[in-house]
């Protein structure tokens, strides 16, 4: 089976790659492989209140786009004192339309701790989250929901991951995501439970 891993986020190609490595006969491609060229449609994808509903959105436009089996991701972390913000806005949480790559995950996680600073509440808890969409031709939509808990912590831990990772702190483990290895991460992450739900899917049909 071809499949089409539908982000521009080489940080989440290669996550994703990790995950479903165990699926036999799986042939994955991203958007480049593909031959998908970058659209401004693309910055529109994403117009809805939760995270399924987005990464169905994806899903079904690379999917008209490419012709291939598709599967996009919608993912973010949800804050509790913050009242779930920044969910599915994670990505451009804080202020400022042109930052991109590592500058806008600094830009947000500074915007993060200053939320949370004015607020004053001693309660960091909060949670990453994942829906992954599968859409195909002649099958229903599959949707699969991960999520991985964990708390807030003032300064950054950790040089691997991305995004929110080095700020998040996983209670079990002790680490933040940014501190664990690739392992580790796919097998306690939100985006590793959910594709992990897919690769179970995936493996039942080979």
């Amino acid at each position: 089976m071809r499949l089409l891993v539908a982000t521009r986020s080489a940080h989440k190609v290669a996550e994703i790659r990790d995950i479903l490595a165990g699926v036999p006969d799986l042939e994955l491609l991203d958007l480049d492989a593909a031959g998908v060229q970058a659209s401004p449609a693309e910055d529109a994808l994403e117009p809805y209140e939760t995270f399924e509903e987005n990464a169905l959105s994806k899903a079904r436009y690379f999917f008209e786009v490419s012709g291939l089996p598709t599967v996009a991701d919608d993912s973010g972390l949800e804050v509790r004192a913050l009242g779930g913000a920044p969910g599915v806005r994670s990505k451009r949480f804080a202020p400022g339309r042109d930052l991109e790559g590592l500058e806008r995950d600094r830009a947000n996680n500074r915007y993060l701790l200053s939320r949370l600073k004015e607020l004053g509440s001693p309660d960091r808890r909060a949670r990453y989250v994942c829906a992954a969409a599968l859409v195909e031709q002649d099958r229903p939509p599959l949707v699969f929901r991960g999520e991985a808990p964990g708390v807030i912590v003032d300064e950054p831990r950790g040089e691997g991951g991305f995004g929110y990772d080095a700020y998040v702190l996983d209670l079990e483990s002790g680490g933040t995501f940014a501190e664990m290895s690739a392992e580790q991460k796919n097998s306690r992450s939100h985006r590793g439970k959910a594709f992990g739900a897919l690769a179970n899917v995936l493996r039942q049909r080979s």
